[in-house]
């Protein structure tokens, strides 16, 4: 199944998209795409609805993060051997784990608004896990048993603010919009092999990354794993799995260094193979 939720902001209902790709309204049977929902309960008696019996939803509705109340939006670096590559850093020798404040998070096409002072704002395309089922110290064999589904993260980076401001990376990974979520939920049935999707971003019509999940350092499995080693992973609870070469902070030009950051007016699409797309325009911080 493909979950979304609809509407506008604040204000979003619980939706589906039925076997031919129309959204349909599924607020009169869950509250909302929540840890309820997420379960695997939830989710069986979900796949068992007539889909093609609720209502249709007209027009072209606003979407949301598909989830609902994210918990905890958990961020993995350096994920990929091209990506640490381009920022001169070493490969991990276990994954990279930082937090992104959840008040980051909006919807997959809602505009990014760059940060007051920003410089450096950067793009970072990246597969995305949803919890289902409480994870704790589980393994690497009984991991994605506790998915959900998946979905698309722009892990958003105002690299200056990350680097060279102190501290950890937090305060360049968590300003207001930098985590746009969907379009879909897609449950974990439906996307059997995690590490084989392929992945892309473009910035103006220009395409910037392009990789494949197979590329990551650490699998979908071990990443939840290994997280769960060191807090509880609760339903609903996002991981964004990192992101492959082509950040804008990496790009180089005959060789040499040639940083691309955001602009006001820059239009951003992005997508992987199964999940949707997503595609937002850059904001100027409001005077």
């Amino acid at each position: 199944m493909k979950l979304v939720r609809f509407g506008p902001m604040g204000q979003e209902k619980p939706g589906v998209l039925d076997e031919d790709g129309r959204l349909r309204d599924l607020s009169g049977v869950v509250a909302d795409i929540d840890a309820e929902t997420l379960s695997s309960e939830g989710l069986a008696k979900l796949a068992k609805r007539a889909l093609k019996r609720l209502p249709l939803v007209g027009g072209n509705p606003r979407l949301g993060c598909p989830v609902a109340s994210v918990g905890k939006l958990i961020g993995i670096g350096l994920n990929y051997a091209d990506h640490a590559a381009e920022t001169g850093l070493p490969e991990p020798k276990e994954p990279v784990v930082f937090l992104k404040a959840t008040s980051c998070i909006q919807g997959p096409n809602d505009p990014i608004v760059l940060p007051k002072g920003s410089t450096h704002t950067d793009w970072e395309v990246e597969l995305a896990v949803v919890i289902g089922t409480l994870a704790r110290h589980v393994s690497k064999r009984e991991a994605l048993s506790h998915v959900a589904g998946y979905t698309i993260v722009n892990d958003v980076s105002e690299r200056q603010f990350q680097m060279a401001r102190g501290g950890t990376w937090d305060k360049g990974k968590g300003c207001d919009t930098f985590g746009p979520i969907g379009p879909w939920l897609v449950t974990r049935d439906e996307v059997p092999q995690p590490q084989k999707l392929d992945l892309w971003l473009a910035v103006n019509g220009v395409r910037m990354q392009a990789s494949n999940t197979r590329h990551m350092i650490f699998s979908v499995a071990e990443l939840v794993s290994h997280v769960s080693q060191f807090m509880s992973l609760h339903p609903g609870d996002v991981i964004a799995t990192g992101t492959p070469a082509g950040v804008g902070m990496g790009r180089h030009e005959d060789g040499k260094p040639s940083p691309r950051f955001l602009r006001k007016g820059d239009v951003l699409t992005l997508g992987v193979a199964g999940l949707g797309e997503q595609r937002a325009e850059v904001m100027a911080y409001p005077r």
